[in-house]
């Protein structure tokens, strides 16, 4: 227990909110069973199923639509009948696709039926999950809040592919299956065990209107999930395009790739919290509006030099504009949400990520194909510019409400 509690406050410092701590096991949980399958779920499909890449570009598209969807339906109902029901839900659904994944054999509509699905089982108490955050925690500690989340998730991404490498030993792929089985279970287990039906910032009673009509006059919120959609967009484009444009333009080693790509989660597990405690007297809008184009604009280096020097710096400051945005905008959103429809505004914006997971590839690849590789960066930074002085706008007179402090209330 004692190692425990050193790695814990190693990680996430000693000031992280107690009634927290449930959805921080929850998250490094689930993240950790999530990412030993997820980069090994496309290979799959191709590889064992033989599916076309056809069927599978149009799998991720319709997985990201249902996200999308699930999402926000998710969220109003867990404004409803309450966050607790909602996750547990979600988490037993993903821990159950392995087993669909074993017994789908070679059928190939059926397993990248189940590829499509898994997203939306992970959004269906995904808004319930940011909720409950901010039920649990007093609104000036949300964005410190979202980041010690993040940080959970972060850790779970750097432990997990590894995890899910040394069970595909031999090429088993089953034992991918029933290794993933086993960890989603214990993510399951430990939410049934662990999370609260309710905090001690909860909302009184469920609500007594509908969520969409009061959505869709919300006119500032609307602005920021505008936002959010192209500030998803370039946080896709370092997933999706950016391997295919090292690889071949710049002829990077797909290893060395591998290795680069850690750095990611690994930098935002290390530095997230003393970041975000280091900006907690900037207000969000400015944050916003300076996130978001560091993660954007740093692309056009590589139209420069795509040397394996600058694609890490690259990296590095797409992770710090990364750093930024993602706690802050979760703090922005819980400080735009009525209360009593806190889940749905967050199942919403949510579903932005979806939009963004949706269009990013393919306009980003139509633009590649057409004009090359410059062209594509200097539109990755565009939108990157776009996103952060509409996320500046929507944000401004929220800065107070979503600024953290320093240890918790």
């Amino acid at each position: 227990m004692k190692l425990f509690a050193r790695l814990f406050r190693l990680v996430w410092g000693a000031d992280v909110d107690r009634a927290l701590r449930p959805v921080l096991a929850v998250s490094l949980a689930g993240s950790i069973a999530g990412s030993s399958a997820f980069p090994f779920l496309g290979i799959w499909a191709i590889k064992d199923l033989h599916a076309t890449q056809t069927r599978l570009a149009f799998t991720y598209l319709i997985s990201a639509v249902l996200a999308g969807v699930v999402g926000y339906a998710g969220g109003h109902w867990s404004d409803r009948v309450g966050r607790r029901p909602l996750i547990l839900a979600g988490w037993g659904f993903q821990a159950l696709v392995p087993l669909g994944l074993l017994a789908a054999g070679s059928h190939v509509f059926l397993g990248l039926g189940l590829l499509a699905l898994l997203p939306a089982f992970g959004s269906l108490g995904g808004a319930a999950d940011q909720a409950m955050v901010a039920d649990l925690v007093a609104p000036e500690r949300h964005e410190a809040a979202y980041a010690s989340v993040r940080v959970a998730s972060n850790l779970g991404v750097t432990i997990g592919p590894p995890i899910g490498g040394l069970l595909l030993i031999g090429g088993h792929w089953h034992h991918l299956w029933l290794g993933t089985f086993a960890l989603a279970t214990a993510g399951f287990a430990i939410a049934w065990r662990f999370i609260p039906r309710r905090g001690a910032y909860s909302p009184e009673g469920p609500p007594q209107r509908g969520s969409l009509a009061v959505i869709i006059r919300d006119a500032p919120f609307l602005l920021f999930m505008l936002s959010s959609v192209f500030a998803t967009m370039t946080y896709v484009a370092t997933e999706t395009l950016l391997p295919i444009s090292v690889t071949t333009t710049h002829h990077l080693a797909p290893a060395a790739w591998g290795v680069l790509m850690i750095a990611n989660p690994l930098l935002v597990t290390l530095f997230q919290l003393r970041l975000t405690r280091r900006t907690a007297g900037v207000p969000a809008s400015l944050k916003l509006g300076l996130a978001m184009p560091l993660m954007g604009v740093p692309f056009l280096l590589l139209n420069v030099n795509g040397s394996v020097p600058v694609i890490a710096l690259v990296i590095v400051l797409f992770v710090i504009g990364e750093m930024l945005w993602v706690p802050t905008s979760q703090a922005v959103v819980a400080a735009l949400a009525p209360a009593d429809i806190r889940g749905a505004y967050m199942g919403a914006f949510g579903g932005t990520w979806s939009v963004g997971w949706a269009a990013t590839p393919f306009l980003g690849l139509q633009v590649r194909s057409a004009y090359g590789d410059a062209t594509m960066w200097v539109c990755v930074a565009a939108v990157g510019v776009v996103a952060g002085i509409l996320g500046l706008v929507a944000a401004r007179g929220h800065d107070a409400r979503a600024r953290p402090v320093g240890s918790p209330a």
